[in-house]
């Protein structure tokens, strides 16, 4: 077990980010609300494929939790039953978490795939802390790393079932967003303390500062684009789907700060690839950053002045999320450098 540690790590790790990226396409296409309920999606473990499932049918076996769509509302069965030939109110319940009731049979589908995402990243999280007990002698941090990854998927789960019953509040969003960044890094670590290669890095005081520096900006400007987000998807609320040219017409001081800090951000990592070339530290990885920043500024630029392009969305955040754990990796191994040269 302890000899595919590491792999199993690495494919947590990118597990983990196919979540994301699902979270992403959620967001997206608006299927947030696609499973109205949580962990089941329309009391069923496999969702419904058309409305007319969820109508309320004569002679039919309803199980506890069931929904059916009456009246515009969403109604809950209260027990194993079945119907009569006319509907009887007193075998159920109103919904009352929210009042979100339309089916859409691809956003349900699109929200019920980012769920079996989100579980297959769980028991790839669960199996590695089960691997992690090899190590428990010699690096106990990796174990209760482990067990860290485990619980903030759980976390997870549940922040995912209180966004939904709070029909998508913003400020849960954005939590959900920085817990998931927080999984990455953890798993990062992991992956970077079971790793056997040796790469020839030097050292650099000023560069590893820099690269704190750069994290910090990247998760900032992160959590001010879920808050443009949320206004964006307000918008689509309000001004419709096919308004794209209205949708950032009036924004917020948010987006404002979000567009100028982007240039602080470009500017520190611009001076930090300029140092790692100049003192040949070796980091290669700082290209990478480099290429995903201006990625991510040209998916910004395509966003607000050519009217949200199909898949700029999810790009703009998967980039963000990306970059985030690239910067982190290379302070790990920033870190990792500076120790071997201590050690001499």
């Amino acid at each position: 077990m302890k000899q595919h540690f590491h792999n199993i790590a690495k494919g947590s790790l990118i597990l983990v980010y196919i979540v994301i990226i699902a979270g992403a396409v959620v967001r997206m296409t608006g299927s947030g609300m696609g499973c109205p309920d949580w962990p089941k999606c329309f009391g069923y473990y496999i969702p419904p494929t058309e409305e007319a499932q969820l109508q309320w049918q004569p002679n039919h076996f309803y199980e506890d939790g069931m929904v059916i769509i009456v009246d515009k509302a969403l109604q809950v069965a209260k027990e194993d039953f079945t119907t009569t030939t006319t509907f009887n109110i007193e075998n159920w319940e109103a919904y009352t978490k929210h009042d979100y009731a339309v089916f859409n049979a691809f956003h349900t589908w699109v929200e019920y795939i980012n769920r079996l995402f989100g579980a297959l990243a769980g028991l790839a999280t669960l199996l590695l802390f089960v691997g992690s007990f090899w190590f428990w002698k010699e690096k106990k941090i990796i174990t209760f790393l482990s067990f860290f990854t485990v619980a903030g998927m759980g976390f997870q789960a549940w922040l995912g079932k209180t966004v939904v019953d709070s029909n998508l509040a913003p400020f849960k969003i954005t939590i959900h967003m920085v817990m998931a960044l927080l999984i990455v890094a953890v798993l990062l670590y992991i992956v970077h303390a079971t790793s056997r290669k040796v790469k020839a890095h030097k050292p650099d005081a000023t560069c590893t500062k820099l690269l704190y520096v750069a994290i910090v900006l990247t998760l900032v400007q992160i959590i001010l684009g879920t808050q443009v987000r949320q206004f964006v998807d307000e918008q689509v609320k309000t001004l419709g789907e096919n308004a794209q040219s209205l949708w950032l017409a009036n924004p917020e001081l948010d987006f404002y700060i979000h567009r100028t800090f982007s240039i602080v951000v470009l500017l520190v990592n611009i001076w930090l690839l300029y140092r790692f070339r100049k003192l040949a530290l070796g980091f290669t990885k700082m290209y990478w950053v480099f290429v995903l920043l201006t990625l991510e500024i040209l998916s910004g630029i395509a966003m607000y002045y050519f009217d949200f392009p199909f898949g700029t969305q999810t790009i703009h955040i998967v980039l963000a999320a990306i970059l985030f754990g690239i910067q982190f990796y290379l302070i790990l191994e920033a870190k990792k450098a500076q120790n071997n040269v201590e050690s001499l």
